[in-house]
């Protein structure tokens, strides 16, 4: 399914889809992005196992996280597991581009995959972070979901690999995107 535009509005069509494929396909690891915890607790309460992927400390403000404790904890509450951690493409090689100028080995693959939308570029790169920490199994397709800033508009089938074997990953198949981003 290819949107006509991007953003939150896709987020309830997004999941629909996204659960149907985990469904046909037997899927039941599903990794999903979200600030705010709503598009993880959207997803959970249609019965699937989710990990939800949040900002690290200090993406926006110094020390501070963007999703509330609050939230944090209501999510966990309902069994959402809860990944907070460095991004994939971020990191210390951000930190290298913010100081020296240049581009990084990770900003052109992250520039890469925004090619296909920057819901894309969310979905490969959570689904790494959470095979890295342990939280879905490796060898295994899983349901990756991603957004273009709030809510979800872009769903993959794909099987990941490891950051350190990152091109062993592979996309299996596009559930939805935004076709005009």
């Amino acid at each position: 399914m290819y949107w006509d535009k991007k953003g939150k509005e896709m987020t309830d069509a997004t999941l629909e889809l996204a659960v149907n494929k985990g469904e046909e396909l037997k899927i039941k690891n599903f990794v999903v992005a979200s600030s705010t915890g709503y598009t993880a607790k959207v997803l959970a309460e249609k019965g699937v196992k989710v990990v939800c992927v949040r900002y690290h400390a200090g993406f926006k403000e110094h020390g501070q996280q963007i999703m509330e404790e609050k939230d944090r904890d209501e999510l966990e509450s309902k069994g959402i597991i809860i990944l907070t951690t460095t991004h994939l493409m971020g990191g210390i090689e951000r930190g290298i581009e913010n100081k020296l100028g240049g581009a990084t080995y990770s900003t052109v693959v992250a520039n890469t995959l925004k090619m296909f939308g920057q819901g894309t570029k969310v979905a490969v790169e959570i689904a790494v972070m959470a095979l890295d920490a342990g939280l879905i199994p490796f060898g295994k397709e899983i349901i990756s979901i991603g957004g273009s800033g709030r809510g979800a508009d872009t769903a993959l089938v794909l099987e990941p690999s490891h950051a350190k074997t990152f091109f062993q990953g592979a996309i299996k198949e596009i559930i939805c995107k935004p076709r005009n981003f």
